[in-house]
């Protein structure tokens, strides 16, 4: 039946349980939040790798709402697991089995072998349905908790997840902060949207109303709310795709709907597509978990405002990475993006990349994006374990910044700017490209550094290089950051670049106590002499770039920025003029607006 239209991140996952899935059963009660308790919890897991002799490898996966314990195949005779498409985990792969120690567990109120509303409730002897108790993702990360001190590990290296998983993530941050040393949260929240909340409700109420629901109790009966549950799954896939995605998929097929055995509407082709999703669905999961777990999902509730999540994340002590997918309207960007601003106002060293894609929320389980998500994946993870930090990066990440005016070999500008910087101050460094300057600044000794940057494949190259990076339009401002934040803001090279000069630069001066700001000179007198001789734009051996081409929108002197200054308000404590083609300082005797290609101004306000 699967094809390239019908296949999907759950296409070839299996009713049975693999081979490899293990059972940990806890008998003392488990005391939910809501104030009921559980009698006794087992779960369901499966683990890769192995634990180092010092324990401190251990990677916990948190599986989305219709996940399992499977999260990939052990060898080449096992079934696929949820996030094989993508091949995120598994030997040499971002999430690499030879190196880590990987733990992923059906999650509380599963019906994959973790006790939930299919399993017997010991006051009645029969299936809980209904019965089984309102549970939180709190409760969830409570008897992962249990399991990983089962099996021998105090303190987890990382805990990632996506979507739900995401909250999971999220919730092992806030509830066990001195447990956990990093966190990967991909495509989630810290609340769910009232929008995303609605098709959640119309699924619950599908499955409700199936005729066939039998007030939840339907575990002996002739038939089950297949029907309502299958609507439901329907309904989410729609929400996991993207516009785009759907008529990639479907709009050159669109009257050309697959031959699917079904009682539902298959006029179209997306019509034999849900329904095929739909009713493959049913045999593997169970009704009455999707209501649980949906529900849990839909009450986790971080805080809706910044300082409310400020709040949540204060204790914690992990490091960051939150990645987003420009194409979800499920978990949107937004969302994302009040982590990280969460996080930001405690300081926590955070690395977000919000991910261009048409793929939609699924994105973050399929193969499409991979290069770039699940490359963060693996450089956040190596850096937490201490393996990639200082690893040289190749040559396409070579520390070129693409709004520089000048070709060179050296960022003399950095030299300059590294003299600016007093030993042990907190540095922001905007428009930071692939990580050079925070590099040398951290070989330095310089601890707490952060970047913005716009383009993504610097991001990854600054995951690499272990640096905390946010991904970030100057041009949008900085209200991530609150006033004074750091000792001194860096922008070198950038400033040619901003569309709104007077705002960029009221938002540096009021992040940084004080700000280093390198400024290409464009009346360098070989531009100028280029210009008058041969009347054409100046581009050989200075510029990069032609006219119709160039990101410098700005063409600026030494003298424009000293002028600016002085009409703003803006404190100059200090200067240097450089002649970066001659590697050298140019003094202030030498007429530096003529004779230097570029400048670093100290300023504050």
């Amino acid at each position: 039946m699967a094809d390239d239209v019908f296949s999907g991140s759950d296409e070839a996952r299996s009713t049975q349980y693999s081979k490899y899935v293990r059972w940990a059963t806890f008998d003392e009660p488990l005391a939910l939040e809501n104030g009921e308790k559980l009698p006794s919890v087992t779960v369901a897991y499966e683990t890769y790798g192995e634990l180092s002799p010092e324990k401190d490898n251990a990677v916990l996966i948190c599986h989305a709402l219709t996940g399992d314990s499977h999260v990939s195949a052990h060898d080449e005779n096992d079934e696929p697991g949820w996030w094989d498409i993508a091949r995120l985990v598994g030997k040499g792969c971002p999430i690499d089995t030879n190196r880590y120690f990987v733990i992923c567990p059906n999650v509380l109120g599963g019906c994959r072998g973790t006790t939930g509303p299919n399993c017997i409730n010991p006051k009645t002897g029969k299936p809980y349905g209904k019965d089984f108790p309102n549970i939180t993702i709190g409760d969830m990360a409570e008897v992962q908790r249990r399991l990983v001190a089962h099996l021998g590990v105090e303190k987890l290296l990382a805990v990632v997840g996506g979507s739900m998983g995401g909250h999971m993530a999220l919730s092992w941050a806030v509830k066990f902060p001195d447990q956990v040393e990093s966190v990967v949260a991909l495509a989630t929240s810290p609340r769910l949207s009232t929008q995303s909340l609605a098709f959640d409700v119309v699924g619950r109420n599908a499955i409700r109303q199936d005729p066939h629901y039998a007030d939840g109790q339907y575990y002996d009966q002739p038939a089950g709310p297949d029907v309502g549950l299958a609507i439901a799954r329907m309904l989410g896939h729609i929400t996991y795709l993207s516009p785009i995605a759907m008529s990639e998929k479907f709009d050159a097929t669109r009257d050309q709907p697959k031959d699917v055995k079904t009682d539902f509407e298959k006029e179209f082709s997306v019509g034999s597509y849900l329904a095929y999703k739909g009713q493959q669905f049913t045999e593997r999961f169970d009704a009455n978990s999707y209501l649980a777990l949906s529900m849990a999902m839909d009450q986790f509730d971080l805080g809706r405002t910044v300082e409310e999540l400020a709040r949540a994340f204060a204790a914690g002590k992990a490091r960051w990475l939150v990645v987003s997918f420009t194409s979800d309207w499920l978990f949107p960007s937004f969302q994302s993006k009040q982590i990280v601003r969460g996080l930001l106002r405690n300081g926590k060293g955070v690395t977000y990349c919000d991910v261009e894609s048409h793929c939609g929320h699924d994105a973050f389980l399929l193969v499409e994006d991979v290069a770039t998500y699940g490359e963060l994946v693996r450089a956040f993870l190596r850096n937490a374990l201490g393996a990639g930090r200082h690893e040289p990066l190749d040559a396409r990440w070579e520390d070129h910044s693409p709004t520089s005016i000048f070709h060179q070999s050296r960022r003399l500008d950095y030299d300059t700017i590294l003299k600016f910087i007093p030993p042990d101050t907190s540095v922001l460094d905007l428009g930071c490209g692939t990580g050079g300057l925070l590099s040398r600044l951290r070989e330095q000794g310089h601890t707490r550094l952060s970047g913005v940057e716009i383009d993504q494949r610097n991001i990854l190259a600054c995951a690499r290089r272990g640096l905390d990076v946010v991904h970030r339009d100057l041009n949008k401002g900085l209200e991530w950051y609150t006033d004074k934040q750091f000792d001194v803001v860096v922008l070198s090279r950038t400033l040619q670049a901003v569309y709104d000069v007077e705002h960029v630069m009221d938002e540096i001066l009021r992040v940084g106590r004080k700000c280093v700001v390198s400024v290409p000179n464009f009346g360098y007198y070989k531009l100028q002499d280029m210009l008058q001789r041969e009347g054409k734009a100046p581009e050989a051996g200075v510029l990069r770039f032609k006219w119709y081409n160039t990101p410098n929108i700005r063409v600026l002197t030494i003298r424009d920025f000293e002028d600016f200054c002085a009409a703003k308000g803006i404190t100059i404590h200090d200067f240097i003029a450089l002649d970066t083609e001659e590697d050298k300082e140019i003094p202030a005797d030498r007429n530096p607006n003529r004779n230097a290609d570029m400048a670093v101004f100290v300023i504050s306000r």
